[in-house]
């Protein structure tokens, strides 16, 4: 192997710079053997390169040659595949596996300590040993460059060390002496043996002749040895000295530790204490003013507020761990909870208290209020309440039971007390709306049990003190006064209930003003009390308000949210449903009274459900822009859906009931009632809805009524014995189409020209039927002329036939003098006059269409007499002139 290995260095390495380290004989695991040598060298130029060379001998035989080469720092693990039994096989794993088997044991052993060497001295990159005997890797391999790197089999590598420059200078000079040194290497290495033998000898010599020197230099040594001992000697007996300091130092040490240990305990003894004085310690005036404070007084509220914010800090504070231990701390906590308990019952007492006096001293204002529609103002009730906010919101934190009684109790009293007042502002709007000026003009002609009725609802109107009338009575005079008013008329808006013509425009502003003021009295009442419900009980109010027990319905579609139940049990899942309990608790009563009235207002007249969904919508809006979810919203919303509901009933009612009309076969139709009814309803809609919030829902009530107006114009057209048909048709469409112009509603632009053309069409209709052929023989005659022209004979050749020849022609003509002419018109005037009514102004417009008719029929004439009979002379007996002058003159003359 020795050989083999000088021969690879001498004949593949050298030439590359590179020095042979280990070498080991091996062949691929697995397939037919054909040896190879693994090599591994590193450069000899720097910096030095770690590499491992594949070596296989050539297919001759006769040299080796460098097969595959890798860099160590490649080389990821190295498995040696059992590190106990030997075993020749070994990995090596660079980017992929290669299995190798050894010809020996110990040639892979070998070759396996060698690359753990080359890698501790060389690679900063450790490779991973694998089943490998620690015997076989080395602890460490000393330093530089200049040190060795053996083998397993101890061959030593040859080390190379440069030369300094006197060396090499020693060196030449020595050569320069013998010439022979570079011709005859032998003969210079045995010259340079005998001088080196020489130098032996010389060496030995010296080294005999300096015998005494020796002597002299033991004994110097033995006298050194001896001092030694007495240094030591000293060194002991100064070392027990220092023992006996140290002892003392260390007791010193200790007393001073425990010292400052007692310090230290006694400083944090200093700061629990005063940490317990500090936050546990409650002043004698807070104490004062928890058991005995004046809660009635501004300043007493003020030192309670204080001493409950005092007691809760030193309720809450935070002990540190082992506080709650002591004794003191026990015994203070229990005091401090005795405290609580007491200020806490005499807080919710006082309270209690002053609900039940706020109260009282609110009724006794009721009165002055009873006569006038408007609300009692609770905002002192409120201001005198808020003082204890800060007190309310100390007794949610620390007896939240006690908390929750004073807001049942203030709500039961609250709703009583609201209940009376509302109930008697309701009942004051219910008299001022039955109590109108036209109701007192008709008071003398009702039966002597309306008469009763009515001195009641006046001596309710006109009491000073508190009211006693009930809702049961004023409902019952506003039927019986319906039920009057609607035998006296039968008119299509009456729809059930009251005649509008009955109703002025000053009774229905009236009701507008005091439905206007029953909405603008509430609404302050319920915001300013759900203010002070969020400030007083320290609730949270929030923009949107989720879980607002609403069934979802759209009003737009014909529905409305209607919420559940007022009475029904709501969940308390957090502060803001807990406002909203609270309100619908204390206002329980709102939202039938608001029903209550707009019935009422519905019975008085179904034109009132138009002020009551602007006004009402409005509200909606207006509240649902401060809070959509709030419970005036949501109260405002479900009243909002009855009001609806009536306007929609209105306009239902008002096409049944022009489905339901009857015309008189004895008078002529003239302008339908309910046509009329329709410009009256649309005219006041139009005021009322003028830039309201609901403009969509009129919008849908116009197309509804329209389509009923339309439709049944031209069933009782079809249905009109006295006038005819299309006289019918056109006086109401021109009406219809008038007032659809005048009022410049966008949602019927196609309707309005519907009517124009119906009224067109109808009026053309009219003309043509009413004129007929005023000149009957005239027109058989030229019907003649044109059935002959139409047979196919020419116009030029119609004279030649013998009953159309020109003394035919002028016969015909001589039978229609200017007098005869004149006269049928004038029967076909007072004819035309007969049919039209007055209140439309159409006979003028219908004479000048006829008029139109005649002279357009005068001058179809005239032209087939110029074309048939050309040459002939034959002309009418009147012309344009004398029929523009005949229709002037029957038009003045009536």
């Amino acid at each position: 192997m020795t050989a083999i290995k000088h021969a690879l260095q001498r004949d593949i390495f050298t030439p590359n710079d590179e020095r042979l380290l280990s070498i080991v004989n091996v062949c691929k695991a697995g397939k037919k053997k054909k040896n190879c040598f693994l090599c591994a060298t590193v450069t000899t130029e720097r910096p030095v390169q770690v590499k491992m060379v594949k070596v296989k001998k050539s297919d001759k035989g006769d040299f080796y040659k460098r097969q595959i080469a890798w860099a160590l720092r490649d080389l990821a693990v190295v498995d040696a595949k059992d590190a106990i039994k030997e075993n020749p096989e070994f990995d090596l794993h660079f980017e992929k596996i290669y299995k190798w088997v050894a010809s020996s044991t110990a040639e892979k052993n070998a070759f396996i300590s060698c690359i753990w060497k080359l890698n501790q001295r060389y690679l900063r990159k450790k490779i991973d040993f694998v089943n490998v005997s620690s015997q076989l890797l080395e602890e460490s391999v000393p330093s530089g460059e200049n040190q060795s790197v053996t083998g397993g089999d101890e061959e030593v590598v040859d080390v190379y060390q440069e030369l300094n420059a006197r060396e090499e200078q020693d060196i030449e000079i020595m050569m320069e002496g013998c010439e022979c040194a570079i011709s005859n290497a032998e003969a210079f290495a045995e010259r340079l043996s005998r001088e080196l033998q020489v130098l032996d000898g010389a060496n030995i010599q010296s080294i005999m002749a300096s015998e005494k020197q020796v002597n002299i230099l033991m004994k110097l040594l033995d006298e050194a040895l001896k001092e030694v001992d007495q240094i030591e000697l000293k060194l002991s007996s100064y070392e027990e000295m220092l023992q006996s300091v140290k002892e003392q130092m260390d007791q010193i040490s200790e007393s001073n530790h425990l010292i400052h240990l007692s310090n230290t305990n006694n400083v944090k003894l200093l700061s629990e204490i005063e940490f317990l004085v500090n936050h546990m310690d409650l002043a004698k005036g807070h104490i004062k003013a928890l058991q005995e404070g004046d809660l009635a007084s501004s300043r007493g509220i003020e030192a309670c507020t204080n001493a409950a914010d005092a007691l809760l800090q030193c309720m809450n504070v935070a002990l540190r761990p082992g506080h709650d231990m002591l004794l003191a701390v026990k015994q203070q906590q229990q005091r401090f909870s005795d405290l609580r308990e007491h200020f806490a019952r005499r807080l919710a007492s006082h309270l209690n208290n002053v609900f039940v006096q706020q109260g009282h001293d609110q009724s006794s204002t009721l009165a002055q209020h009873s006569v006038e529609l408007a609300l009692p103002n609770h905002h002192p009730f409120h201001r005198d309440l808020l003082r204890y906010a800060k007190l309310m919101e100390w007794l949610k934190s620390t007896d939240y039971g006690k908390y929750e009684g004073l807001t049942k109790n203030y709500m039961d009293y609250l709703s009583r007390l609201y209940e009376r007042e509302i109930k008697d502002f309701f009942e004051v709007a219910k008299i001022k709306m039955t109590g109108t000026t036209k109701e007192s003009k008709k008071f003398a002609t009702l039966p002597r049990k309306e008469s009763a009725v009515k001195q009641e609802t006046e001596s309710l109107h006109g009491s000073s003190g508190k009211l006693t009338g009930s809702t049961s009575s004023l409902n019952k005079l506003s039927v019986q006064s319906s039920g009057n008013r609607r035998s006296q008329s039968s008119s299509l808006l009456d729809m059930g209930n009251m005649s509008a013509s009955d109703l002025d425009v000053a009774d229905r502003t009236k009701f507008d003003k005091i439905f206007e003021q029953v909405l603008s009295e509430l609404e302050p009442l319920c915001l300013a009390e759900q203010d002070f419900i969020s400030k007083f009980f320290k609730l949270q109010q929030h923009q949107s308000m989720p879980g607002t027990m609403t069934e979802a319905e759209d009003v737009d579609g014909g529905t409305l949210s209607r919420q559940h139940n007022a009475s029904a049990p709501l969940p308390v899942s957090s502060e803001k449903d807990m406002i909203r309990q609270m309100m619908i608790k204390i206002f329980r009563c709102i939202e039938p009274e608001l029903n209550n009235l707009i019935a009422l207002g519905d019975k008085i007249d179904s034109f009132n459900s138009l002020y009551m969904l602007v006004k009402m919508s409005h509200h909606v809006w207006t509240a649902q822009n401060v809070d959509p979810a709030s419970f005036l919203s949501t109260t405002l919303g479900n009243v909002l859906v009855t009001v609806k509901r009536n306007f929609d009933k209105c306009i239902s009612n008002q096409i049944r009931q022009m489905e339901e009309v009857k015309i008189s076969k004895k008078s002529k139709v003239g302008i339908l009632p309910f046509v009329a009814e329709f410009e009256e309803f649309a005219g006041l809609a139009e005021s009322i809805f003028k830039n309201a919030e609901r403009r969509g829902d009129l919008d849908k009530a116009y197309t509804k009524l329209i389509r009923g107006v339309f439709v049944n114009v031209e069933k009782v057209a079809n249905e009109s014995q006295k006038t005819p048909r299309d006289v019918v048709m056109m006086e109401n469409f021109h009406h219809i189409f008038a007032t659809l112009s005048r009022l410049k509603i966008s949602c019927l632009e196609a309707e309005k020209k519907e009517a124009k053309q119906k009224y067109t069409d109808h009026l053309q209709s009219y003309v043509i039927y009413s004129l007929g052929q005023p000149l009957e023989k005239l027109n058989h005659f030229f019907e003649g002329v044109e059935a002959r022209v139409a047979q196919g004979i020419r116009e030029e050749e119609v004279s030649y036939q013998l009953a159309f020849n020109k003394q035919e022609l002028r016969k015909v003509i001589k039978e229609y003098p200017g007098k005869e002419v004149k006269k049928g018109l004038d029967n076909l005037y007072k004819k035309v006059d007969k049919h039209l009514c007055e209140e439309e102004n159409l006979l003028q417009v219908v004479w000048h269409s006829m008029q139109d008719e005649f002279i357009r029929q005068y001058k179809h004439f005239e032209g087939l007499i110029a074309r048939c009979y050309p040459g002939s002379g034959v002309t009418m007996e009147f012309t344009i002139q004398d029929i523009l002058d005949y229709c002037s003159s029957i038009a003045q003359s009536h």
